[in-house]
């Protein structure tokens, strides 16, 4: 893989899975990079459109990467929802920042609380020890019920640029109202933080992912803080999707 970098050149990036029937289908799919354009985003590699035919044939291998786990507290929406949005991303990036902001509360509103569609967070540290120690952190606070309450608090405007010392992500902690804060820096530092965050890195990986924030839509790959209608257009679609299998196998 690739290593975090500006470039004034386009580059292609195949979203290659890990098991040899997906990574034959998988050659029909690209993200196409740019370097960023906004300077106040600074720290997001890049960002991407999407180059994927709907009907490339892969999407269905891509959909297996939800884990659809009901007591995964990094996911947000019901576990049976026709719609699961995979987000790989790391809290230093500042596009992922934009999402967050930006974005997803539009989608929470609009489709996560009718049921519709289901978010799942994965840790895709990329910019050194920082990403990695507040990955962890915010593992640490879904442990205690509350990850995305630490996923606001971290990605706040001017939140990344204070940096994620320790001092700091015991601050976001407390932000975000983690009851325990012993066990919180414990759980942080635990094994077993260290390897949910490897196991979700390594999924980005597998999939080919290079950039932050990267997305599935129910196995559609997008790439980077795309527009609120490329998302609600890609939402739209794998719920009709799903509505129309269903009605098929009736």
């Amino acid at each position: 893989m690739s290593s975090p970098q500006s470039s004034s050149r386009t580059r292609p990036v195949l979203v290659v899975a890990g098991v040899a029937v997906a990574a034959a289908l998988l050659g029909l799919v690209s993200y196409t990079a740019t370097k960023p354009a906004d300077p106040s985003a600074s720290g997001s590699p890049s960002v991407a459109e999407v180059s994927a035919d709907p009907e490339a044939g892969v999407y269905e291998q891509l959909e297996k990467y939800a884990r659809r786990d009901a007591s995964d507290g990094l996911a947000l929406g019901r576990a049976d929802a026709p719609v699961v949005l995979v987000e790989y991303a790391d809290f230093k990036c500042g596009y992922c920042g934009k999402f967050a902001r930006d974005t997803e509360p539009a989608l929470v509103e609009k489709y996560v609380e009718n049921g519709t569609l289901r978010i799942e967070w994965r840790n895709f540290p990329i910019f050194g020890e920082e990403s990695e120690a507040v990955a962890r952190a915010s593992w640490a606070a879904g442990e205690q019920g509350r990850f995305w309450q630490f996923h606001k608090a971290a990605y706040a405007e001017g939140a990344k640029e204070k940096g994620f010392g320790a001092e700091r992500l015991r601050a976001l902690a407390t932000e975000a109202g983690v009851p325990d804060l012993a066990r919180f820096a414990r759980d942080s530092e635990s094994g077993a933080a260290r390897e949910a965050v490897r196991k979700d890195q390594e999924q980005g990986y597998e999939l080919g992912a290079s950039s932050t924030p990267s997305f599935l839509v129910n196995g559609r790959p997008i790439a980077g803080a795309q527009p609120l209608e490329t998302f609600t257009e890609a939402i739209e679609a794998a719920a009709e999707k799903t509505r129309t299998s269903a009605k098929a196998g009736r």
